[in-house]
């Protein structure tokens, strides 16, 4: 699903919400989440999962191009981690698809 799509939903689900009001709606909160983990914090959704910074240290790569050594400086990284709702809820409907299921044999 992407953005546009989000806010489409968003704003079918609530038809009291205008679609503008519901796109002003979906850019604050991934703007507040954004800014939060841009300041180190730690955002977690109940039933959806969470959002952490991993660090990634210092390493040495090489250019693909020429094969010279090259430093790659450490960063920081947003990490995600589903909650359990989210992965019970998914695994319970991968598990249900048809394409899992075993051909019939006529």
């Amino acid at each position: 699903m992407t953005k546009s799509e989000l806010i489409t939903a968003l704003a079918a689900s609530y038809p009291q919400l205008a679609v503008n009001d519901a796109d002003l709606a979906v850019k604050t909160i991934i703007d507040a989440m954004v800014q939060s983990l841009a300041t180190g914090q730690r955002i977690e959704v109940r039933g959806f999962g969470s959002f952490t910074l991993s660090q990634r240290a210092p390493r040495v790569g090489r250019n693909p191009k020429t094969g010279d050594k090259v430093l790659v400086p450490g960063k920081r990284v947003p990490h995600f981690k589903a909650g359990k709702a989210l992965r019970e809820c998914v695994d319970v409907v991968h598990s249900k698809s048809p394409s899992d299921e075993p051909p019939t044999q006529s």
